[in-house]
């Protein structure tokens, strides 16, 4: 098979991810509890506007708490809490967070 047709390079395999943008975003704040919507953003390759919506999203669906720290929000991540998704109910939060954000060496 050419470079060219390679379905990893097609623009169709361009077109989805494996991770939501609430996993993005979830990660995001894993690596920096203190971090700024737009720096958020910018992670996630999503608009400051999205950031908004699934925070607010995770905020009340429990996976996330959000507590002003003078002008700063600062987040927690409710470690326990299981996927949504009944394939994948019988895993935490946390075993998504410490994949993603392991430093060791794999």
């Amino acid at each position: 098979m050419s470079p060219a047709a390679h379905p990893a390079t097609t623009p169709r395999a361009q077109t989805w991810t494996f991770l939501t943008n609430h996993a993005h975003v979830l990660l995001a704040i894993a690596r920096e509890p203190t971090a700024r919507l737009r720096d958020i953003a910018a992670s996630a390759g999503i608009t400051e506007r999205a950031v908004q919506a699934i925070v607010a999203d995770l905020e009340a669906a429990g996976y996330l708490h959000r507590e002003r720290v003078g002008r700063r929000s600062e987040y927690t991540i409710n470690t326990a809490g299981s996927f949504r998704h009944p394939a994948e109910a019988d895993h935490h939060i946390g075993d998504l967070i410490a994949l993603f954000t392991s430093t060791q060496e794999h």
